[in-house]
């Protein structure tokens, strides 16, 4: 796109704007001549992704703002107002703490609510799972979550949930994303002006309905506790982190009514605040967001560490070792270890729809695959993504070929029970403090739990490299990578044959939809595999690496483990020195 024609797409963003300060802040770029700074604010306009719209606020079409969430809004409401049942059954909206998400939510509930589409909404934050679980048991026709998730403090989101509670799909996303193109100008979409947290106007108190948060959150942990199944009650010291996010509220009462009541929180981080002073990165993935949790933990002796993401949709643990030392679990760590509690073993001779069903995307730890089939479990890999996961498990469970037990991926997502059909960070952190308690009345900790898996299956360690993608377009350099690893990968990396080479960009015309067309290249390894994708919120290319070992007697899992993951970082930079990126 040119100036001129830059110039032109910004006049008319702007005067579709109805949001003053986005306005002025379009305009004041447009007056300096700030011509890259305008392409990167509408070029490429926001599109639903692996966990719906995600992006930093700001003006312009490439940015969240009232007006992207206005017309997406629109948009959703004429594709739902040709379903089945839209002007019967509500949509559910809700929210994180984020500084922007109350006024996008407002804005959602305001354009549904003029397309005369019943709404259900939570007036407060909550934690995304929440909304999931309503919408599923209100039968929504879709549920929207205003949240960005573990993403940096400038961002904001945009969940969409279809009919049946999971996370929109292809090929409902392209139809979705044709509705939204038809809309006009945001300030010519009709809304109903809500005060916030202030009365409905009369003419529409019948559309709009505000859900009252403890009434849900209680019956959503009536039925996620009991599905969890019996408990140990046993004491245990509980640190835990929301990380400026939603979860304390929910994860306190959760773990109370569980039996844990020595939960101590990180008091600088206990109270939503979307400004999340003590971290730049609220993802507990990165090791400098915990940082101040581990101390806090080791300060009050506590036997865990809990942390939930802001929107308490993904939980990361750390435990002490027997040095004092505390140690972060990784993502597939924690998926292994609730694997081996959540996944029951299937009686010899049990029909297939009696099996348990296990899921993991595709970059998930080889591991936990290998903890369901040794249980006699459905299990299934999917792509990225629990709306894959969640759109897999119900096919497979309607096919007859097995009930849900467990979904995970392997960035902190876990799902547990049927009743939310996502991963629910508030339900894992409570099966992960059973799973503790348990291990401490046996004089143990999740570590020796972790060993003992690996006595059984072999130590499985797991690596991540990212290599940044500049000068061409991205799409088409990640494309030339993707084509030399599929097409000419090298023969041995290290001291690692490569047995076999698959393309997910090509898949059999009878391949189930959660594992269509993808833009990944997974690389079979003597012991273990490399997978390739670039990422989907940033220009980079992912290198996923596990490799897998044998544990010796009178060796440590962990040293082992530890060997395993620099070999993976190596084996992972040599690939990339082949594929010519370095």
């Amino acid at each position: 796109m040119d100036d001129a024609a830059l110039a032109t797409a910004v006049v008319a963003w702007i005067a579709g704007d109805p949001d003053p300060d986005t306005r002025a802040e379009l305009q004041e770029l447009l007056n300096a001549g700030a011509w890259d700074e305008l392409r990167t604010r509408m070029t490429p306009p926001l599109v639903f992704g692996t966990a719906g719209l995600r992006g930093a606020v700001g003006a312009g079409q490439a940015r969240m703002n009232r007006a992207t969430v206005i017309r997406t809004t629109r948009g959703v409401a004429d594709f739902l107002a040709n379903q089945s049942g839209a002007r019967s059954l509500p949509v559910v909206v809700g929210r994180d703490a984020r500084t922007s998400s109350e006024a996008f939510a407002n804005d959602a509930c305001a354009v549904l609510a003029a397309a005369k589409l019943p709404v259900r909404y939570f007036a407060e934050p909550v934690p995304t799972p929440l909304v999931a679980y309503t919408a599923r048991a209100l039968e929504a026709s879709a549920a929207i979550v205003v949240t960005a998730s573990h993403n940096p403090r400038a961002d904001n989101g945009y969940k969409l949930y279809l009919h049946d509670a999971v996370q929109l799909t292809a090929p409902y996303d392209e139809a979705v994303e044709r509705a939204i193109e038809r809309v006009g100008p945001a300030a010519s979409v009709p809304r109903v002006e809500l005060a916030t947290h202030g009365a409905v106007p009369a003419p529409w108190r019948s559309e709009i309905e505000a859900l009252d948060v403890n009434t849900w959150f209680e019956r959503y942990l009536s039925e996620v506790l009991a599905s969890l199944g019996p408990r140990p009650a046993l004491p245990l010291r509980i640190a835990y982190t929301p990380v400026h996010g939603v979860g304390w509220r929910f994860a306190r009462r959760a773990l109370e009514c569980a039996g844990y009541a020595d939960v101590r929180v990180v008091p600088e981080q206990a109270e939503p605040d979307g400004a999340f002073p003590t971290t730049p990165f609220p993802n507990p993935e990165e090791p400098a967001t915990l940082e101040l949790a581990l101390e806090f933990a080791a300060a009050e002796q506590a036997d865990v560490l809990i942390a939930n993401d802001p929107d308490a949709d993904r939980v990361a643990v750390a435990v002490p070792t027997p040095s004092g030392r505390w140690q972060r679990l990784s993502g597939n760590q924690v998926g292994a270890l609730l694997a081996d509690a959540r996944i029951p073993l299937t009686p010899p001779g049990a029909p297939p729809s009696a099996r348990a069903l296990a899921l993991t995307s595709i970059v998930s730890s080889p591991l936990i695959e290998a903890i369901a089939r040794a249980r006699g479990a459905r299990f299934e890999r999917t792509l990225t993504g629990f709306k894959w996961l969640w759109t897999a498990a119900l096919a497979l469970e309607r096919a007859g070929e097995g009930r849900f037990a467990f979904a995970c991926e392997e960035a902190l997502g876990y799902a547990l029970t049927p009743l939310v059909r996502d991963k629910d960070g508030i339900s894992a952190a409570v099966a992960l403090a059973d799973l503790a308690a348990r291990c401490r009345a046996q004089g143990q900790n999740l570590l020796d739990r972790l060993h003992a898996l690996a006595a059984e299956f072999g130590v499985w360690a797991s690596a991540q490299h990212n290599v940044a993608v500049s000068g061409r377009p991205v799409a088409e350099a990640v494309s030339g990578v993707l084509d030399r690893a599929a097409s000419t990968p090298p023969s041995v990396l290290g001291a690692r044959r490569v047995l076999a080479v698959r393309d997910y960009r090509r898949v059999p015309a009878d391949q189930p939809r959660w594992l269509g067309a993808a833009p990944l290249v997974e690389l079979e390894l003597q012991g273990g595999r490399i997978l390739l994708r670039p990422s989907g919120t940033e220009p980079k290319l992912k290198f996923y690496v596990d490799l897998r070992a044998e544990l010796a007697q009178a060796t440590t899992a962990g040293a082992v483990e530890r060997t395993l993951e620099h070999e993976a970082t190596a084996l992972a930079r040599e690939l990339v020195e082949k594929l010519g990126l370095a």
